[in-house]
């Protein structure tokens, strides 16, 4: 941990239960060496009190916008200035809110605004709350310009079950070390972030503005996970996909008002509320789910890890093992991105690419080939990029070669990126 060292981090503490937090958060990056400034609003103050959070920063709190300041320096200008790094732990409805619409009525918020250091949000709240349209039109507006930790889910201090709880500490530091190191910062963030996965700075700014109804009346369906290949009753041919990154593509798609089609195989993985769910298994399976869905929907996005062969023959019984060696004889499961591709009308058609070697070329080749409104590639040999993490590095390459390259994230917010992309998509069509 010592990326802290000598760094100044501005904690902004918010009136949530969760607030007690913060003080174990300030307490460990003190302890491995950031100078911490923290900035409490008023209704903190009723959570945890400015002299714990003091003793654990060994700094003075600021609680008071209009306190007397330095006399060479405006405070919040001074702090948004001096800062490597702000995060809100934790960040509630209001406070996001506020920063969502542009307004600045207190030292935090203020700070906020005027900084170019990196921002990072960690939510939390009631259940309903954080799942309310409002908030999460907020956040959305947020993500193109600011970081965020997903909350967790669990059973929260106001006694309801589900997604709102504060996330765990070890993965604010993680994400905020990760943002840290990028050296991206807030006002550089929406000009990176517009030129990498939008081709117009208007587009994006109207697709956020739209929040999370931005995908009303539209259909979109999502593949996700392996295939199973079935060689004898009991064994079978698969891959590492876990499904997590399609699964929180239907997610975010459901959230901003789409209906959700999601033809998702073998999976731990709960559905995400308000998706229709198709469990598939084979690639076979999968293809009738899709091909079957596919003349009524809006956009497509195939992130599924789809076999590309399957056992030529399948046993009926458990193949026994014998003195010689076994030999499996393969045959080409049929290729449902390039149907689709083929019989594409009027739809969005996105496509996955997973590579080991030449990722550029081979996505770029297959883009082409199957006729593909642009593919989201990664090279799932680079360390949080593969199958199973929660985050990912993706390009975006589109059929005239364009490329569009983000860095490390939550697979949230790629699949928000992505979602920003087609909608872009979409309303270019509608404008021809």
């Amino acid at each position: 941990m010592m990326m802290w060292h000598n760094k100044f981090v501005v904690v902004g503490v918010t009136g949530g239960i969760a607030a007690y937090k913060a003080a174990e958060l300030v307490s460990v990056l003190t302890r491995e060496g950031a100078e911490v400034q923290v900035i409490m609003t008023a209704s903190a103050q009723q959570f945890i009190t400015p002299l714990t959070l003091q003793t654990l920063s060994k700094n003075p709190v600021i609680v008071d916008m209009f306190a007397e300041p330095k006399a060479w320096e405006v405070q919040h200008v001074a702090l948004a200035d001096k800062a490597d790094l702000f995060l809100v732990v934790p960040a509630t409805a209001n406070l996001i809110g506020k920063v969502a619409n542009g307004i600045a009525d207190d030292m935090l918020t203020t700070t906020i605004m005027a900084t170019r250091a990196p921002v990072v949000f960690a939510p939390a709240m009631n259940v309903h709350m954080y799942a309310n349209p409002i908030v999460q039109m907020n956040i959305h507006k947020l993500r193109g310009f600011y970081h965020f930790v997903e909350p967790g889910s669990g059973r929260l201090a106001c006694g309801y079950e589900g997604k709102g709880r504060l996330a765990e500490l070890s993965e604010i530091l993680e994400t905020a070390g990760r943002v840290l190191n990028s050296g991206t910062s807030a006002q550089q963030t929406p000009g990176e972030y517009s030129n990498r996965v939008v081709t117009n700075i208007n587009d994006q700014l109207e697709a956020q503005q739209c929040g999370v109804a931005d995908y009303s009346g539209l259909t979109v369906l999502v593949t996700a996970g392996a295939t199973r290949e079935a060689i004898d009753p009991i064994r079978f041919i698969t891959n590492r996909s876990t499904g997590k990154m399609g699964f929180a593509i239907a997610e975010a798609a459901a959230r901003r008002g789409a209906r959700v089609i999601l033809v998702a195989g073998p999976t731990n993985l709960p559905a995400p509320p308000g998706v229709e769910l198709v469990a598939i298994e084979s690639a076979r399976d999968m293809y009738a789910a899709v091909t079957e869905h596919y003349p009524g929907v809006d956009v497509v996005i195939k992130s599924a890890a789809v076999a590309d062969y399957r056992p030529k023959q399948r046993a009926g019984q458990k193949i026994k093992k014998g003195e010689g060696d076994l030999i499996l004889e393969l045959e080409r499961n049929p290729d449902i991105l390039a149907q689709l591709g083929k019989t594409k009308q009027r739809q969005v058609l996105v496509g996955f690419a997973a590579e080991t070697n030449d990722l550029i070329r081979h996505a770029s080749d297959k883009v082409r080939r199957k006729n593909l409104d642009f593919i989201v590639a990664n090279d799932v040999t680079q360390a949080g990029a593969g199958f199973g993490t929660d985050t990912n590095m993706v390009k975006f390459i589109f059929p005239t070669g364009e490329i569009h390259e983000l860095p490390m994230m939550p697979k949230s917010e790629v699949a928000g990126a992505i979602l920003d992309q087609v909608l872009v998509i979409l309303r270019q069509r509608d404008k021809e």
